[in-house]
């Protein structure tokens, strides 16, 4: 340890980053107990976090993709093909894991609400129309509004292009790379204080009591969701890498998913994952280009809400649902789910969607998603958790096998 350095860097550089944070979140409950005015004026600590994680996250994203796919070797292994099946599979498992949960638990809500001021898309066909024009939105107007597929599109694209350019101009973005890389790094190093604020302000504006009342429902949910982390996905992961799958799924969950919940942003937590990445020793043109991708097609947790609330809504109305429709449900949720970031308001809005599969008027549809906005402060963190989480193991798992694939062949 540098002695010349201040004490507090010292004893900041001595304690891990996880370690900084657990204890941000533990002084922030307590503040939010004990001093609720105080609590909602650090809230400002952690928006400007949140803030800055946006901000940087769209540029990374493109800088580090297209200089990766620019400066790839020939001859150069990926393993984006098994990542993206493995997203997939997580996907589906997710929304049957939450459709057997949703009928050995069955839920029914309180249909008394407001319906929520949003419009849902009125079909899977809109989804996927919604996805393609992203594909080629303007790539100025793509980096400012944090369109990751629009942004992914135009920097593989341009990678591909430059990969035939002079060495000087791969140079250059590599530089830009590493340049934008370690401002990333300063941000992350402010997630303790950030996430202080977040939970600060977050428990003094809503308190617990809000949750009570649907405290059955938010159990199917977060249960589902705790099923697929620690016992689902470990099994994936298991059967790809054909070893104990738990210390690297306990590593992407402490120091990605804790972050995520707290931030709730999948896009936000793309510089966290890519740090992550980088710290597993993972192949960089492999995660350069997986992770913003599972930011938005890797949407296990959203694939549960979807038919967790759907389900709800059956259940409450009184229809009846046999196995096979459920599972056909399961279908519409992943693909869905994979849609989500490209509809304002995320996974809740797709809830009318996989509502209408029952002939649920969109208006009682409508009613659920408020539900789920209310519910919102630990639905959404938990899926956020989850997702955000779960790019990085498949990520790792992947690259992981290749690694042990190649050994095998030399």
């Amino acid at each position: 340890m540098n002695q010349s350095q201040p004490l507090l860097l010292r004893l900041t550089n001595s304690v891990s980053l996880v370690t900084q944070i657990v204890i941000g979140i533990i002084v922030g409950a307590l503040l939010a107990v004990f001093w609720p005015s105080a609590a909602q004026a650090v809230g400002l600590l952690g928006s400007l976090f949140v803030s800055a994680l946006k901000a940087v996250a769209p540029i990374l994203v493109f800088v580090l993709v297209l200089s990766s796919i620019a400066n790839h070797r020939h001859g150069s292994q990926t393993s984006i093909k098994p990542i993206l099946a493995l997203y997939f599979i997580g996907t589906f498992v997710a929304a049957v894991t939450a459709v057997i949960m949703s009928f050995i638990f069955p839920t029914t809500l309180v249909l008394a609400l407001d319906a929520a001021e949003a419009t849902p898309p009125e079909g899977i066909a809109e989804v996927l129309h919604t996805l393609l024009f992203q594909v080629v939105d303007n790539p100025i107007n793509a980096l400012l509004t944090g369109n990751f597929i629009g942004i992914l599109a135009w920097a593989i694209g341009l990678g591909l292009v430059l990969r035939h350019g002079a060495e000087s101009s791969k140079h250059v973005f590599r530089d830009i790379s590493e340049g934008v890389s370690n401002i990333v790094r300063f941000v992350i190093r402010l997630a303790p204080l950030g996430i202080f604020g977040l939970v600060a302000s977050t428990i003094a504006a809503t308190g617990f009591e809000v949750l009570w009342g649907y405290a059955r429902l938010l159990a199917v949910l977060i249960g589902s969701m705790l099923i697929i982390a620690l016992v689902m996905n470990p099994l994936i992961v298991y059967f790809k890498i054909r070893r104990n799958p738990y210390p690297l799924v306990f590593k992407c969950l402490r120091e990605s998913g804790v972050t995520a919940f707290f931030t709730r942003s999948s896009a936000a937590n793309i510089p966290v994952n890519m740090d992550l990445c980088k710290r597993l020793n993972l192949h960089e043109d492999t995660y350069s280009v997986s992770i913003p991708l599972g930011a938005t097609i890797n949407m296990g947790g959203a694939a549960i809400t979807i038919t967790v609330l759907t389900l709800a809504a059956v259940n409450t109305l009184g229809i009846e649902v046999d196995f096979a429709t459920a599972l056909l449900l399961s279908v519409i949720a992943s693909v869905s789910a994979c849609g989500a970031s490209g509809v304002a308001g995320g996974s809740l809005l797709l809830i009318p969607l996989a509502c209408s599969l029952f002939g649920i008027s969109n208006e009682v549809a409508m009613q659920v998603v408020a539900i789920g906005f209310i519910i919102g402060v630990l639905q959404d963190s938990a899926e956020t958790g989850l997702n955000s989480s779960t790019d990085v193991l498949f990520t790792a798992a992947a690259c992981q096998a290749e690694e042990t694939k190649a050994s095998l062949v030399h």
